[in-house]
């Protein structure tokens, strides 16, 4: 605790202390190398699933493009966080200005709204290609996906917004100490010493609004989806329909049960031990893992990374 307290007086007034794992400083070089491995891992893999979704025709499906959004949404996540609690656990000062704590909670959450409305866009392609998959081209098409995934962020910026205007107020009577590895609304709330009424009731109306009606807006596509496929007849065509689905599952799963832990409660009373942790899942674990779940359970992905590396070996030898 002696290097926190030296970190502590040499932070600049306005500064927020970010504890971290600070109270068990053995935990801090295998979080790092961890950390590190899927902070790579996470840019290489949503940069690949980026460029094949934009650079091979076989993948120019409306899927794809959600998918190359989901994956710049995870890569931006990503950094938003990791290589400040990078810097942090490899130094004695781990502190976050308070400008740098506003742009990365706003840019947080902002990204996080964003990607639970991109889920339901996927969702619901999903079900319009196995329930009505005649239909499937027309009613699907390109401008309507734009409009989907321009809708995605702008309501993401919009709840942001909301949520900074309110956290900018709360005063914190000297209070500097956050128990994250990171800035994030409910940390702050927690952190204010005034009355947080408003900033809990604003933070649980739009969670309902973007993580629960996305949420049940998923389930009910995957209920007709689970429907249409209880009447395919043949096996192969029932795993064939499943197959398509089961990427999104996973990737829905790994980031709404985090999230709906986190955000559906009170911030005045979540525990922050508990809390920081599960952040820092779905902050960094959950986009590392998604590239490879849809590379590994999807055959069209792992043909067209295949392709993408045999054309950029030959172009290398041919120079």
């Amino acid at each position: 605790m002696r290097s926190n307290n030296q970190s502590l007086l040499g932070a600049f007034a306005g500064d927020f202390f970010l504890l971290g794992v600070s109270d068990s400083p053995w935990l801090e070089l295998p979080l790092f190398v961890i950390l590190l491995v899927s902070y790579v891992l996470a840019v290489l893999g949503n940069i690949a699933i980026i460029l094949v979704s934009w650079l091979d025709p076989l993948l120019s499906s409306p899927m794809y493009i959600f998918l190359s959004h989901l994956s710049f949404l995870d890569l931006c996540y990503t950094t938003t966080t990791v290589p400040q609690i990078l810097f942090n656990l490899g130094s004695s000062r781990k502190t976050i200005s308070y400008g740098g704590c506003t742009v990365q909670y706003a840019i947080f959450h902002w990204l996080g709204c964003t990607e639970c409305v991109v889920l339901a866009a996927m969702a619901l392609d999903r079900y319009v290609a196995i329930c009505k998959p005649l239909h499937y081209a027309v009613i699907m098409h390109r401008p309507l996906c734009l409009q989907l995934v321009a809708t995605a962020w702008l309501s993401g910026f919009g709840n942001s917004l909301v949520q900074v205007v309110l956290t900018v107020q709360l005063p914190f009577c000297g209070q500097r100490v956050l128990n994250n590895f990171f800035c994030e609304v409910p940390a702050m709330i927690k952190l204010s010493c005034a009355n947080t009424a408003i900033n809990d009731a604003t933070l649980a109306v739009l969670v309902a609004f973007f993580v629960l009606v996305p949420l049940v807006l998923i389930l009910i596509s995957y209920g007709f989806i689970a429907q249409a496929v209880m009447r395919i007849k043949s096996s192969k065509g029932q795993s064939k329909a499943l197959g398509t689905c089961s990427s999104h599952l996973v990737v829905v799963s790994l980031f709404y049960l985090p999230a709906i832990y986190m955000y559906l409660q009170p911030p005045s009373s979540y525990s922050q031990n508990q809390g920081k942790f599960i952040s820092l899942f779905y902050s960094i674990i959950t986009p590392t893992l998604n590239p490879f779940i849809y590379t590994l359970r999807n055959k069209d992905v792992k043909g067209a990374l295949i392709r993408l590396w045999r054309r950029s070996w030959r172009l290398r030898f041919e120079k």
